[in-house]
């Protein structure tokens, strides 16, 4: 055993479960491929004032959960512990919303950091895909990202995710319901920190999942009460082009995620087979982020969903993705010059796009037959001196155990013939 292990709340990925997180990735990421999103990759650390901005610095994640660091320089900077900020951040200084096609379409992957407790689907290292499209405020734009987390989903396999659905209002309404909420939430028996949180962003403590907070906010005041009418226009249009798709979704007025910087449309995917950790991915429209980190006016919407907590809601439900074999052809030589020649047809195997594989080390046949086994492969070549000297290799057929000599120059094209 290795005098280290992985950090406490962290995970190695390792074959073969790590294959199921690849297929994750791009089964989230094709729907987005096919609708004009572009990849985007960000470092992964930026200066902190990024988030403690954007974010909003009265967030558990701003205030308890960002790893910081101070470089020799400095600079203050901390481990992204989310997407969008970044997104919008490397968007702006790259001038993509003057290249004149808003909105600007992206998606991305990478992993995500935060100091949280460690529990079953929450890690303090976690994977995401994300999407974002910014510079348009369009209830179509908002419809079509959820369709296509909809879509990525469903092609994995899943059904028991349900997607939840609310509005936060504007700059306009969501003032007006604040003071309202504030004026509500000052009666309640909380304690001190999230009194402190009902001055700086009342609507969190709504997100509050404590039993004893939820208790008290039977009667608060909803927030669908005090949209204004361009407001409830928008929503009422991504909720029927929703229901035009047939994608179903549920209203949920107490949604109002974990970040400041949403505005309007709000989401959230969550899989009941996964405990208390039930969200994942959400996201939602976020007008005003880019004046926040010093850009123009851009309105923008976006998602991420956990590649993680994916694949546990895919465990939940038993369903297994259909992988595709690591390895589909394995060589076993059996002396110095079948190893030269094998070796030699390996290589043009891979060239052909053949997922090849050979058996290092010098092995003798029965060992080597038990990796072949252990490799997946469909088919094995195996071939010593008698049958070089003969001009063959026996090319054998791992499921059905049969055997044949393939002439040795035929051998690659025999083996792409069978293999499709």
């Amino acid at each position: 055993m290795s005098t280290f292990q992985a950090p406490k709340g962290t995970y190695d990925l390792t074959p073969p479960r790590s294959a199921t997180f690849l297929a994750v990735r791009e089964a989230i990421s094709a729907p987005l491929r096919d609708s004009g999103y572009g990849y985007i990759e960000t470092p992964g650390f930026e200066n902190v004032e990024l988030f403690a901005r954007g974010v909003g610095e009265s967030t558990d994640i701003v205030t308890k959960e960002m790893y910081t660091l101070t470089t020799k320089g400095g600079d203050q900077l901390a481990l992204r512990p989310e997407g969008t900020a970044s997104v919008l951040r490397a968007a702006l200084e790259a001038n993509l919303h003057k290249a004149g096609n808003l909105p600007v379409k992206l998606w991305y992957s990478g992993s995500y950091y935060r100091y949280e407790r460690p529990q079953a689907g929450r890690y303090r290292h976690f994977s995401q895909v994300g999407a974002e499209a910014i510079g348009t405020e369009d209830p179509a734009l908002d419809a079509e990202l959820i369709i296509l987390a909809d879509q990525a989903y469903r092609s994995l396999g899943l059904r028991q995710f349900r997607i939840l659905l609310n509005s936060l209002g504007d700059k306009e309404c969501r003032p007006v319901y604040r003071e309202a909420l504030q004026s509500f939430l000052r009666d309640l028996d909380l304690d001190e920190e999230t009194r402190r949180r009902i001055e700086i962003n009342p609507l969190r403590v709504l997100d509050d999942k404590r039993a004893d907070v939820q208790k008290q906010l039977t009667d608060a005041p909803k927030l669908r009460d005090y949209l204004c009418d361009a407001c409830k226009a928008y929503h009422e249009e991504v909720r029927a082009l929703l229901t035009a798709a047939g994608v179903a979704f549920e209203d949920d007025e107490k949604l109002v995620r974990g970040l400041d910087y949403y505005t309007r449309t709000t989401f959230e995917f969550v899989h009941d087979g996964l405990g208390s950790q039930s969200a994942v991915g959400g996201g939602g429209r976020y007008d005003g982020l880019s004046e926040m980190i010093g850009g123009p006016e851009l309105p923008s919407v976006g998602w991420a969903l956990g590649v993680d907590r994916t694949v546990l809601a895919l465990e939940a439900e038993g369903v297994e993705l259909d992988l595709p074999a690591t390895t589909s052809v394995y060589a076993v030589p059996l002396g110095e010059e079948a190893r030269r020649v094998l070796f030699g047809v390996v290589t043009e195997l891979r060239r052909a796009g053949i997922a090849a594989d050979f058996a290092f080390g010098g092995r003798g046949l029965k060992g080597a037959m038990k990796s072949a086994n252990r490799s997946g492969a469909r088919y094995t070549l195996v071939a010593g001196e008698r049958d070089l000297a003969e001009g063959v290799v026996q090319l054998k057929d791992m499921e059905s155990g049969e055997q044949s000599a393939v002439p040795l120059v035929e051998a690659a094209a025999e083996l792409a013939k069978r293999l499709g």
